[in-house]
C-alpha cells in the first residue's frame, strides 16, 4: 500500500531464488538427519544441521525485495533488513549493467563487494536488471548501492538522470 509521500514502490520476488535456497536447506537438513543415524550429534551433524538452519533463514527472509521511492528518500527492504538513502546523499544513479559476471551471478540477497575501487552494497535477485545508486557520503565503507528492479528506467529518472 502506499503512503502520499509515496512516489513509486515495487516487490520483487524470485521463484529460482527461493527453490534454490529452499532445496539447500533440504539438502542440508537431510545431511543432518543421515549424520545422527550414522554417528549420533557430532559435531559434523550440528554443522548441517546449522547449515540447514541458515537457508531457512535464507529462505523466509529473501523472500522478497521492497524498493520504495519516497519524495525524499530510497529505501529498500529485504525481510528484516532495510537500507535508507536520502536523496541528498545521491551523487547519481546508473544502470548497473557492466559488472563481471562471477560478480553479477555471484549470489541472490545481499552482497557486499568491491567494484572499480567503490565499495558497494547489492540487494538483488539474478534474473531482474540492477540499478546502482553513488553516494556523495560514504555509508560506513559503502560507497554505492546497487538494487534489482523491473523498471530500472523509470527509477533512473525519478531519482535522477546524472550518469556515474
Amino acid at each position: 500500500m502506499m503512503n502520499e509521500n509515496d512516489i513509486y514502490k515495487e516487490s520483487l520476488s524470485s521463484k529460482r531464488t527461493s527453490a534454490l535456497f529452499l532445496g539447500l536447506m533440504l539438502v542440508f537438513f537431510l545431511l543432518f538427519l543421515w549424520q545422527v543415524k550414522l554417528s549420533g550429534f557430532q559435531p559434523l551433524a550440528i554443522l548441517f544441521l546449522s547449515l540447514s538452519v541458515a537457508f531457512l533463514f535464507y529462505v523466509l527472509n529473501f523472500r522478497r525485495l521492497h524498493t520504495q521511492i519516497s519524495s525524499d528518500a530510497l529505501t529498500l527492504r529485504f525481510g528484516i533488513f532495510t537500507w535508507t538513502v536520502l536523496f541528498d546523499n545521491i551523487a547519481g544513479c546508473a544502470l548497473d549493467d557492466n559488472l563481471p559476471k562471477i560478480t553479477k551471478y555471484g549470489g541472490a540477497g545481499i552482497h557486499f563487494f568491491v567494484f572499480e575501487k567503490r565499495y558497494r552494497a547489492s540487494f538483488n535477485f539474478l534474473e531482474y536488471r540492477r540499478v546502482v545508486v553513488r553516494f556523495k557520503k560514504a555509508r560506513g565503507f559503502v560507497k554505492e548501492l546497487s538494487f534489482s528492479t523491473r523498471q530500472p528506467d523509470e527509477i533512473i529518472q525519478l531519482i535522477g538522470q546524472e550518469k556515474i
